[in-house]
C-alpha cells in the first residue's frame, strides 16, 4: 500500500526590510509582565469533577476555614468539585483594582470543568508575594459525552477554562523605570546592524551623544529624571521608524513535517546536481505443486518471485555562481523535486560546501 504524504515547501522572499517602528522590535529594560500562578478549588460541577486524595483534603480544608470540621476518615464522596491550577500575567505598570485574566487548568481525573466556578484563589508571584485574588465562573470553550457502553466523544479540551478579568490585582511590582539618567532599549532578535542604525536614528532626531548602542542587543538612551517628560520622552522614541539590517542566511527545515523555509540571502556556488530514485518491486507468488496420482510424493508448496528494478529518469541542474534563492526555486521546480528531495539535495550542497547558508534541522 502506497501513502501519499503532503510536503509542503514554504519560501519567504523579500527584495528589501521594510522599515519598522521602535517598539516593535525592541522593548524597554524593566518594563516586563510577570508570572502568577495558584492553586484552588472549582465547584458546582455537574458530577464531572475528580476524586483525587488532594481535592478531599483541599475541600476538607476549606470547611474547616468556615468553621465545618468533617469526621476523621470521612470521604465526602462529592464528584461537584475540582482541583486545578490557576496561572496568569500580570502586565507591566498594572494598578491594584485592577483586574486581569486568568486561566484554570484541572489536575486531577475531572472529566469536564463546564458549569463551575472558582473559588477565591491567592495568585502568587516567583518570590512568593501574593499579587492577586482570582474568582468567578469559567468559560469552558470544549465539552465531552459519554455512553453507557463506554463510548465517548469530545471536541476541544473541556478540562481547561478561562475566567476573562477574573483576578482583581493586590499588590503592585516594583521597578526602577524612573530610576537612573537613562533607560535601555532591548531588541527581540540579537543584530549588531540593527542596534547600529537604531542609535543612529535617535542621534538624528535627538542630537548626537543621546544614544549608544552597547552590544546586538543593547541602546542606552539618556532620558529626563521627572516621570511626565520621560513618558512624552519614550512615546516619541517608541514611535521611529528604523530599518533593521537583514537576517543572515538559514535554511529551516522540519523533517517532520516536511517544511522548508528559506532565506533571502540564501546563496550557492557553483555545482552540479543530479538525483535521481532507484525502485525495486519483489513480488511473491507461491504456486501449489500436485505429484502425478501414480507417482510418489507429497503436495508442496513452491514459491516463485519475481524482482523488478526500475531507475527513474533523472535531470542534472547547474548552480552559477552567486545563485540566488529565486533561481534555486526555480532550478528544483523544473526537475519536479518533492520536497523529501529538496531536504537530501540541500544537505548534500551543505556537505559539499557549496550552500552559502546555516542549514537548521527542527
Amino acid at each position: 500500500m502506497l501513502r501519499r504524504i503532503l510536503l509542503v515547501v514554504a519560501v519567504f522572499w523579500s527584495t528589501f526590510a521594510s522599515a519598522e517602528r521602535l517598539k516593535d522590535i525592541t522593548n524597554v529594560d524593566g518594563v516586563r509582565s510577570n508570572q502568577l500562578i495558584g492553586y484552588g478549588l472549582i465547584v458546582g460541577l455537574s458530577g464531572t469533577g475528580d476524586k483525587a486524595p488532594f481535592t478531599n483534603q483541599t475541600f476538607a480544608n476549606m470547611m474547616n476555614q468556615f468553621g465545618i470540621t468533617l469526621p476523621a476518615g470521612v470521604d465526602p464522596k462529592s464528584k461537584n468539585i475540582a482541583a486545578v491550577t490557576v496561572h496568569a500575567e500580570l502586565p507591566p505598570f498594572v494598578k491594584p483594582g485592577q483586574q486581569i485574566d486568568i486561566t484554570v487548568s484541572s489536575i486531577g481525573n475531572a472529566s469536564s470543568l463546564r458549569g463551575g466556578t472558582l473559588l477565591m484563589t491567592p495568585l502568587k508571584g516567583a518570590d512568593g508575594n501574593t499579587y492577586a485574588v482570582a474568582q468567578g465562573s469559567l468559560v469552558v470553550g470544549g465539552l465531552g459525552a459519554e455512553g453507557a457502553d463506554g463510548s465517548r466523544v469530545q471536541v476541544n479540551v473541556p478540562s481547561v477554562g478561562r475566567i476573562p478579568n477574573g483576578a482583581s490585582v493586590e499588590r503592585t511590582v516594583a521597578h526602577n523605570f524612573y530610576g537612573g539618567d537613562s533607560i535601555t532599549f532591548n531588541l527581540h532578535r540579537a543584530d549588531f546592524t540593527t542596534a547600529k542604525r537604531v542609535a543612529e536614528r535617535i542621534n538624528e532626531v535627538l542630537g548626537g551623544g543621546i544614544a549608544e548602542a552597547y552590544d546586538a542587543v543593547s541602546i542606552r538612551v539618556r532620558a529626563p529624571r521627572d516621570p511626565s517628560q520621560r513618558v512624552s520622552y519614550l512615546s516619541v522614541l517608541e514611535n521611529l521608524e528604523v530599518q533593521p539590517g537583514e537576517e543572515s542566511a538559514k535554511i529551516i527545515i522540519n523533517s517532520r513535517t516536511g517544511t522548508i523555509v528559506i532565506g533571502q540571502n540564501v546563496r550557492v556556488a557553483p555545482a552540479a546536481v543530479t538525483h535521481g530514485s532507484l525502485t525495486v518491486t519483489i513480488q511473491e507468488a507461491p504456486q501449489v505443486v500436485q505429484p502425478n496420482p501414480l507417482a510418489g510424493g507429497d503436495t508442496a508448496v513452491q514459491q516463485s518471485t519475481a524482482i523488478d528494478i526500475q531507475v527513474d529518469d533523472s535531470t542534472m541542474f547547474k548552480f552559477a555562481p552567486g545563485v540566488t534563492l529565486d533561481e534555486i526555486v526555480r532550478a528544483v521546480n523544473q526537475v519536479g523535486a518533492a520536497p523529501g528531495d529538496l531536504m537530501a539535495i540541500l544537505e548534500a550542497l551543505k556537505q559539499a560546501g557549496a550552500l552559502k547558508a546555516e542549514l537548521v534541522v527542527i
